[in-house]
């Protein structure tokens, strides 16, 4: 089973934008981005299309076309981010129902749903304290 990178390819292409932003370019293509990330402009195109739906970030059309931050970088955190490109649960049950004639079978899920809630609590609060400008200053640290 592969991890999820859509918050890593997010969080990469915002803090490229960032230092874009700061270096006089309020505008990058598709193409920049994905080649930051070294990946395909179609798939920068998807997350930014997600950012953009969350006001993370806007498009322009036409003459000058590409994106940009939807807020200042200091404002964006990992949650946001997070929550505009997974839609997915952090973890999830089984899909289907346990065997409730076992003793494991009957008791797990209201025991696994209340440890992945503080585990996914836990997750959020850490994503909700770094912002787009911190994880930009540590990687040019």
């Amino acid at each position: 089973m592969a991890a999820n990178s859509r918050v890593t390819i997010a969080a990469h292409a915002l803090a490229w934008l960032e230092l874009a932003r700061r270096r006089g370019r309020e505008v990058l293509t598709s193409e920049e981005v994905a080649a930051s990330v070294n990946t395909n402009a179609v798939i920068i195109r998807r997350s930014l299309g997600d950012l953009q739906r969350a006001g993370l970030v806007t498009a322009r059309r036409g003459n000058g076309a590409g994106f940009s931050l939807g807020r200042p970088a200091a404002e964006i955190t990992l949650l946001d981010i997070w929550l505009a490109v997974s839609p997915e649960p952090l973890l999830a049950l089984h899909h289907s129902e346990p065997n409730l004639e076992c003793p494991v079978g009957r008791g797990i899920r209201p025991v696994l749903t209340d440890l992945y809630d503080e585990a996914t609590d836990a997750f959020r609060a850490a994503l909700a304290g770094w912002t787009v400008s911190d994880v930009l200053e540590r990687t040019l640290a």
